[in-house]
């Protein structure tokens, strides 16, 4: 069996508006996220693993932040983007792992509907897909609220 892993991270700074958006999803919030795109973290961490483990670079290599095509995009149209560069290299995704660690927005209760347009957006089951939370116990600049990051890491197999 060839299977390959890759590893993600994103962070964004906490910056002016009311919601941010995690894993597609949009949560309310005091805060927004500042970034060329919508900032969505998971997503962002996402790709990277994916794109590290098919040996492709990062997302700004694909998506660079200066090119005008990708300001407030949807992070999913990005994740759509990486998974059909998957399937065309004869890979799918095995499992992924993703952590939020931020201290608020909550995360728990939005995971669910997280995994399932993450599933549908790379074309597999949304128990292939673990969302979870947790804090950095008030350490560090996500415990100082300043801004939220998320770590992710994939397992990509080759298509049989």
């Amino acid at each position: 069996m060839n299977i390959r892993i890759g590893q993600g991270f994103d962070v964004h700074a906490f910056g002016p508006g009311d919601h941010v958006m995690l894993g597609g999803v949009r949560i309310a919030h005091d805060r927004g996220l500042i970034a060329h795109s919508d900032g969505d973290v998971v997503i962002h961490a996402l790709c990277d693993a994916l794109l590290g483990a098919l040996a492709l670079g990062d997302i700004g290599r694909h998506f660079p932040p200066g090119d005008a095509r990708w300001k407030d995009a949807d992070s999913r149209v990005l994740l759509r983007e990486v998974a059909a560069m998957l399937d065309a290299r004869g890979h799918r995704l095995g499992n992924a792992d993703v952590t939020v660690i931020c201290e608020h927005p909550r995360v728990a209760p939005h995971v669910a509907a997280m995994a399932a347009g993450l599933a549908a957006d790379i074309g597999c089951d949304p128990g292939a897909l673990s969302i979870k939370a947790t804090t950095s116990e008030m350490l560090g600049f996500t415990g100082r609220g300043e801004g939220i990051a998320a770590l992710a890491v994939a397992l990509i197999v080759a298509n049989a």
